[in-house]
């Protein structure tokens, strides 16, 4: 069974990257009924933020990515928080010193930096590991532990999204395991972790790609290999006599442990698509975006096109269909540029989509002040109005406020429209009063009043953009509003005609 994870650490607010980091696991691993597992990976205490946790749980739970096993669900393999499992990390850290895979760490910050600088004045790269101690000290706990690398080889990988990978002993040392305060680091945690949960697939970052290789030394040195490197040493061990064919992690976890398929996804591109998303170029809180009125389904659709397509031309895809279409290979290599534009076209598309009993549902919070008076009808009249123009819930005060209070006359409207601004004041005013009067004897009802607007282009002999627009502004005051005849339906006769007057007296 495919089990896949997303291990986020709690430093501050989750972003779109963090997000789709995953949204693409999360969607392989339920294309394949397999399970989502979800790790907090909270062992940088430095950077650890309260709240933050609770937050990642809660945005993952309003986008839809719902898991399998992790915090607030628990499951068989837990605890799911980094920072309560320490003796799982003791106790394979204590395995590989019995190997003679790892050492405690003599060294002083100094001491490290003078090597550095010795490699330096040498015009060779530092490696840790040109440095190893000959007779390391006993490790007791209380120093760092590093991870003896003992044959440097060229290693090389098959990534399912960036193709055949390769790198060479250069880029192989002795990293840490486990620091002085007894927490690991990241590179000897979530390799741990993954082997004990079963892991069968991570999917990350690109920033990812570069440690690779430091992954795959760990992963020998517990005697996880892929699966024809597996296959090929349990059939050695058995006709090997002299071979215990039992590794580390068989001997820890009571079973053979395949090493994961390791994929690693594009970046998210700024804007300019010159660099990476970053919190200066708009990488903001998925919290901010909900605030904001984006709909969870237009945002999982969004970042699931960030780098994938399926091939076609369909850009809305239901969590249900992306479900359906996704694979890893269709995940593109190079990063896909963020365009907040295209999600508010995305979102008014999904706001569209919506039944107008669940899109009511969701606007609640949205309602201006003024509407908490009006019924629950009306309101749902004005929604009506208003769905196929709006682009987020939180353009909905804007877009309505006029419905439920009198709005305060703004000619900037007028003056600032490039047509209406060339008609003199006594020219707008006339047209506002033969306006008037042809509503004031017109049946109010949307398809009458849209006859009695018809007419008044053939009475006045100006064109929609002039005599609509200034009825539009006189009786609404805002910057856009539905269609003209609904609007004036809905907002009544008696109301229509009284904006009408107030402009008329303004102007």
């Amino acid at each position: 069974m495919i089990r896949t994870r997303f291990a986020p650490s709690p430093t501050g607010y989750i972003h779109v990257g963090n997000v789709r980091a995953a949204l693409f696991p999360y969607l392989l691993a339920r294309q394949q009924g397999g399970h989502f597992i979800l790790r907090i990976e909270d062992t940088d205490q430095a950077r650890f933020v309260e709240g933050a946790t609770d937050l990642i749980l809660d945005t993952l739970q309003w986008l839809g990515i719902d898991w399998d096993e992790g915090p607030r669900k628990g499951g068989n393999y837990g605890p799911y928080i980094q920072t309560e499992r320490r003796e799982h990390y003791l106790t394979w850290a204590k395995k590989l010193v019995e190997h003679g895979l790892a050492y405690a760490d003599p060294y002083t910050p100094e001491q490290v930096q003078g090597f550095r600088e010795e490699a330096m004045a040498a015009k060779k790269p530092f490696l840790y590991r040109n440095y190893r101690p000959e007779t390391p000290p006993t490790w007791d706990g209380s120093q760092p532990l590093r991870l003896k690398v003992i044959n440097p080889q060229r290693y090389t990988w098959h990534d399912p999204i960036m193709g055949e990978l390769s790198a060479g002993p250069e880029v192989l040392d002795d990293f840490i395991l486990l620091k002085a305060d007894g927490l690991p680091t990241y590179n000897f945690a979530h390799i741990i972790d993954d082997a004990e949960m079963g892991v069968t697939h991570v999917i990350r970052g690109l920033e990812y790609i570069s440690s690779i290789p430091r992954y795959l030394s760990l992963y020998d040195a517990l005697g996880i290999y892929e699966q024809s490197t597996q296959t090929q040493r349990a059939a050695d061990s058995v006709q090997d006599s002299d071979s215990s064919g039992t590794s580390i992690a068989t001997e820890l976890l009571g079973r053979p442990y395949t090493r994961p398929v390791l994929a690693c996804m594009p970046h998210i591109m700024a804007p300019d698509g010159k660099k990476k998303l970053g919190k200066r170029d708009g990488a903001r809180s998925v919290t901010d975006y909900r605030t904001d009125g984006i709909l969870p389904e237009a945002m999982l659709n969004f970042l699931a096109s960030m780098g994938w397509n399926d091939g076609t031309e369909q850009e809305l895809f239901s969590k249900d269909e992306l479900i359906e279409k996704f694979s890893l290979e269709r995940v593109q290599r190079s990063g896909a540029r963020f365009d907040e534009q295209r999600l508010l076209w995305m979102n008014g598309q999904w706001i569209r989509r919506l039944s107008l009993g669940d899109l009511y549902n969701r606007v609640t919070p949205y309602w201006p002040t003024s509407a908490r008076q009006a019924s629950d009808e009306y309101k749902k009249q004005v929604l009506g109005l208003v769905q196929d123009r709006l682009k987020t819930l939180a353009e909905l005060p804007v877009m309505t406020n006029y419905f439920f209070e009198e709005p305060t006359p703004d000619t900037s409207l007028i003056t600032g429209n490039k047509q209406l601004s060339k008609l003199s004041s006594d020219e707008q005013k006339q047209l506002l009063t033969t306006a008037k009067t042809a509503l004031e004897q017109s049946e109010w009802t949307a398809e009458a009043i849209q006859n009695t607007l018809n007419a008044l282009l053939n009475q006045t002999g100006q064109k929609p953009g002039i005599m609509f627009s200034l009825i539009r502004i006189a009786t609404t005051w805002a910057p856009f509003s539905p269609q003209l005849n609904d609007t004036l339906a809905l907002l009544g006769k008696n109301t229509t005609l009284a904006r009408l007057q107030t402009a008329i007296d303004t102007i």
